[in-house]
């Protein structure tokens, strides 16, 4: 039933895709499953096409993964750290939001070991992380005890700044195409809220672009024309949001509890999504290349 109706969503979608003959949205696994833990996120993709995960084989670790599948350990994070959120850069610097040491870690471009980039005492622990254009982070900061949340902003010296206070349990996180815009969800409470980013960096306008009535969200990421994935944790789908808000779509997934997801491929049209009840690396095709992809292609 799950697969019918996630090739019933392709063929309503054929009209936006690039060839008649390929199939979009279908999905199909990339890694093995278990050949992650239960932690398994991030993910993020480099100038190369390899896909980063964390909690490969075991905790405290990144995986890289071939875009044909092969897998091995990448780097992992020093003393009690366990890194989620993953995030490039335009030089190719991973950064790292490490959410039991309040950190956020940066992995040069040569593959060094992981070195502190931020850390601010005062998070619950930092979680997914948003990259601007000029590699200004934003980092969601849930506290699950009490279903609220913050959202941080971290500038290139390494300096926190509390950017969102009083949200409920901040999860994903994402800029706009044109900068303008950041989003943040809230998994609990099943919100997805849109802020205007000031020249500053400051966050003003808080407005609601989308609610779902059931189930959680976690990751989040655009494509180049504005659209909104959001991993759909509990309901096993991926949601694509136009940028107005518009529920578009969703595609059904081989699990129940997709963690978080990012773009990639040989034309950024490829989206990897982390799934958490079978520890492994989903892909399927889209009909629109992602934001990030195409910033650290060096296409805009």
């Amino acid at each position: 039933m799950r697969l019918m109706s996630a090739l019933l969503l392709a063929a309503t979608s054929c009209q936006a895709a690039p060839s008649m003959r390929e199939d979009l949205f279908v999905v199909t696994p990339l890694t093995a499953e278990r050949s992650f833990t239960a932690g398994i996120e991030g993910p993020a993709v480099d100038a190369a096409g390899n896909v980063y995960a964390v909690n490969f084989g075991r905790q405290q670790t990144i995986g890289i993964v071939t875009p044909q599948g092969v897998a091995r350990e990448f780097a992992t994070l020093p003393g009690a750290s366990v890194p989620n959120g993953l995030r490039f850069d335009r030089q190719g610097a991973l950064y790292v939001a490490d959410y039991i040491g309040h950190n956020v870690f940066r992995i040069a471009p040569d593959g060094a070991a992981p070195q502190l980039y931020a850390h601010e005492a005062s998070m619950s622990q930092p979680n997914d992380l948003a990259i601007m254009e000029d590699g200004v982070l934003y980092a969601s900061d849930p506290d699950w005890a009490h279903d609220t949340g913050r959202v941080w902003r971290i500038d290139r010296d390494g300096k926190v700044t509390l950017a969102a206070d009083g949200m409920g349990t901040a999860n994903g996180i994402e800029v706009s195409p044109d900068g303008r815009t950041l989003y943040v969800n809230e998994s609990v409470q099943r919100n997805i809220w849109a802020f205007s980013i000031g020249a500053d960096g400051a966050l003003t306008n808080k407005r609601l672009l989308h609610r779902f009535e059931d189930f959680g969200m976690d990751g989040m990421r655009v494509d180049v024309d504005g659209n909104l994935y959001v991993s759909r944790f509990g309901k096993g789908t991926v949601a694509k949001l136009s940028r107005d808000g518009q529920l578009l779509l969703e595609i059904v997934l081989p699990g129940l509890r997709p963690s978080n997801l990012c773009f990639g491929g040989p034309d950024g049209r490829t989206i990897y999504v982390t799934e958490v009840e079978h520890q492994q690396l989903l892909q399927f095709r889209v009909d629109r290349p992602g934001l990030e992809w195409q910033r650290i292609q060096g296409r805009q």
